[in-house]
């Protein structure tokens, strides 16, 4: 079968190296364009960019594909290859109607939630600071809507009480690649079976904004938790910024001001119903990223003294 990719961040990567690895004929990669990083601004090649380049397949990175001679030039390119399947892993652009009917079979979407719950843009993000038991990763069939296409195979996972972003983030990409391979599989022996979704049941996974990681003691002990879960938290130690990278919830109680430190063993916080939060992984301002231990190692705390 004659294969488009479209993706971009490290998370389409186990995507394209199924399709890749699978026999089928990859003829071209799309991907956003490369951005300026660093301090010499020097432009990094998107993971997906890079491991393309690794399988000798030709990268397109279009501005955009809605409008503009950009548009037009990657119209003409889809048209000369003949996909008869386009498969999108966040891939960071809409696809007008003219390239979603474009293949035989369509488009194809991984999506990294259990559709048609967290639809969007960053479902990890939103699964973790939600506090949900549990997430997936979906196929559909893609359509003008934002990720309201039929849903084709799901596959379910647990999240660990205190899984990170990035650890769930990386089982889900490994997992999209799996799920791709059996939609494929089961897509040429003509055994999907399509379901519809259930808007009702549907809620939306917005884009992250930096505000969001700001870290309000006020909050319940599994808010503050979540959050750090879900997009790395952070506060104010002494005046200086402190972010905190992987967290866990006391079993015990306190009587203390809401942000004050109650064990300087441990690091533990407290929040606003009278839990708190330990502090496991953390990154003090103009400091390498580094467990509590050594935190505590050269930072001497004091029971009391206030987060912000």
């Amino acid at each position: 079968m004659k294969i488009i990719f479209m993706g971009t961040p490290e998370f389409a990567v186990p995507c394209l190296r199924t399709l890749a690895e699978s026999g089928h004929e990859v003829t071209a990669v799309f991907t956003q364009p490369d951005k300026p990083k660093g301090r010499g601004y020097k432009l990094i090649p998107t993971p997906v960019k890079a491991a393309a380049l690794e399988y000798g397949i030709p990268v397109y990175q279009p501005i955009s594909l809605r409008k503009g001679e950009d548009a037009d030039e990657a119209m003409r390119i889809l048209r000369e290859a003949a996909p008869e399947l386009i498969v999108v892993t966040a891939y960071g652009q809409i696809l007008p109607k003219e390239i979603l009917e474009l293949p035989k079979y369509g488009c194809i979407n991984i999506h990294a939630s259990l559709l048609p719950k967290y639809r969007g843009a960053a479902p990890i993000n939103w699964v973790l600071l939600n506090g949900e038991k549990e997430t997936g990763v979906t196929s559909m069939q893609m359509s003008e809507g934002l990720d309201t296409g039929d849903m084709l195979i799901k596959k379910k996972t647990y999240i660990g009480e205190n899984e990170t972003f990035e650890e769930l983030y990386a089982r889900l990409s490994a997992m999209g690649g799996e799920v791709l391979a059996e939609t494929i599989d089961a897509l040429e022996k003509g055994t999907l079976s399509p379901e519809v979704q259930d808007d009702s049941l549907s809620c939306y996974s917005p884009m992250i904004k930096k505000e969001m990681s700001a870290l309000d003691f006020n909050k319940t002990a599994a808010e503050v938790h979540n959050t750090i879960r879900g997009v790395t938290g952070f506060a104010m130690l002494e005046g200086k910024r402190l972010k905190v990278f992987r967290s866990e919830i006391a079993e015990d109680n306190y009587n203390a001001s809401n942000g004050a430190v109650v064990d300087t063993k441990r690091f533990a916080v407290k929040c606003g119903d009278g839990r708190a939060v330990i502090f496991r992984e953390v990154q003090p301002e103009g400091k390498k990223r580094m467990n509590t231990e050594d935190f505590l190692r050269g930072k001497k705390l004091t029971e009391g003294e206030i987060l912000a």
